[in-house]
Formats: structure tokens, C-alpha cells, sequence
């Protein structure tokens, strides 16, 4: 199994970097799983409790049971992927079953912060976007799609969000092996990728 990390601030583009690689290499041998899967349980705490948690802090990441899964799926062995609700702040407590491929891309704005899972990765990614339209990016999928107001992300981006990204998302660049500038489609960088892919399935 080929393993590859993809990171990058929020609202930078890495999903839909991850997205178009698996939709344009329309193969049966990639399989993705994301951070935003990890976040700890937090049913032990009120709804009030959970929205004041910093979820752009490593310490909201089950890491352990991230790696343990990443490490499972390189053994050729499937996982319950935890599934998480955004607009209730917790994981719903289901599952999704996810199967080993030749190719694994894990994503997510922490991913680098932990070594143990940095180092199971073969190829690590940065995705790179300015902070201007990262925040746009973010006001307008936290707004259309999970349910805040625009005082809510405004608020989260000044207090949680930026300070968050200088601390322990953009340091993270020194790990990667290729950083992609997302602040327009950046067709090259991913049809680099997709040839590394394209090689190995």
C-alpha cells in the first residue's frame, strides 16, 4: 500500500484536490479517509460544551485511533471508519466500512502534526492557499453547509482559526515533499500527483 498524506489550512483546497485526483483516475484501487473522521468523541459533554471545543488544535484528534486504522489498512485489513456530525459537534456513532487499497490518501489540517502517522506516509502534500480565500472558502461551507451563521465563523476564524494555522498548520510545510498553490486551479501539480498514482495502480 501506497500511503499519501494531504494537508493545508482550512478552507485551502485539499479536498477538492483529493477529489478531482480520485474522480479524474476513476480507479477502484484508491481509498480516502479523513481527518475530520477523528475527531474524539465528546459525548460526555453538553451540546454548549462541545461548540466552545478548539477543533483546530491537535489535541481534539484521536491520532491514536487514526494511526491505529492507517496502520490496519497497510495490513491489508478493512476499518470502521468513525463517521462525525459538524452540526452537532460529535460523532454520530455509526460507522463506515473502509476497505485497503493499493493507494490510501489520508486528509486533513492536522495530519502532519503527529509523527507517528507522518511517518507512515510515502508522499506528503501541502495544499497552500492565501488566507483571504481560504476564509471565504470557509464562511461559505460552514454557512451553506453545516448549519453557522456568519458571525459564528467570523468569530471562530479571528480566535480559533488563524492563530491555530500560524501555530501547527503552516510550520507543517517543512514536512511536506510537494507543496500544491491552490489560490487558482492548479492543474500541473495535480496531474503530478496523479502520474505518481497513475504508476503505482
Amino acid at each position: 500500500m501506497f500511503i499519501i498524506g494531504i494537508a493545508g489550512g482550512t478552507g485551502c483546497g485539499k479536498t477538492t484536490v483529493v477529489n478531482t485526483i480520485v474522480e479524474q483516475l476513476n480507479s477502484d484501487d484508491i481509498v480516502v479517509i479523513s481527518q475530520d473522521s477523528y475527531y474524539k468523541d465528546t459525548s460526555h459533554l453538553s451540546f454548549e460544551e462541545r461548540v466552545a471545543i478548539n477543533f483546530d488544535h491537535p489535541r481534539s484528534i484521536d491520532f491514536d485511533l487514526l494511526v491505529q486504522h492507517v496502520k490496519t489498512l497497510k495490513k491489508d485489513t478493512a476499518v470502521k471508519q468513525p463517521i462525525y456530525s459538524f452540526v452537532e459537534h460529535n460523532r454520530t456513532g455509526e460507522t463506515v466500512l473502509t476497505e485497503p487499497k493499493k493507494v490510501l490518501i489520508v486528509e486533513g489540517i492536522l495530519i502532519f502534526n503527529n509523527q507517528e502517522l507522518r511517518d507512515l506516509f510515502d508522499l506528503k502534500l501541502f495544499v497552500h492557499a492565501d488566507s483571504d480565500e481560504r476564509l471565504i472558502r470557509r464562511m461559505k461551507r460552514d454557512i451553506g453547509e453545516r448549519g453557522r451563521d456568519m458571525n459564528e465563523v467570523l468569530d471562530r476564524y479571528q480566535n480559533t482559526l488563524k492563530p491555530m494555522h500560524q501555530q501547527f498548520i503552516e510550520p507543517t510545510k517543512e514536512f511536506a515533499d510537494l507543496i500544491i498553490p491552490y489560490n487558482n486551479y492548479n492543474a500541473v501539480a495535480i496531474d503530478v500527483v496523479k502520474t505518481i498514482i497513475n504508476n503505482l495502480i
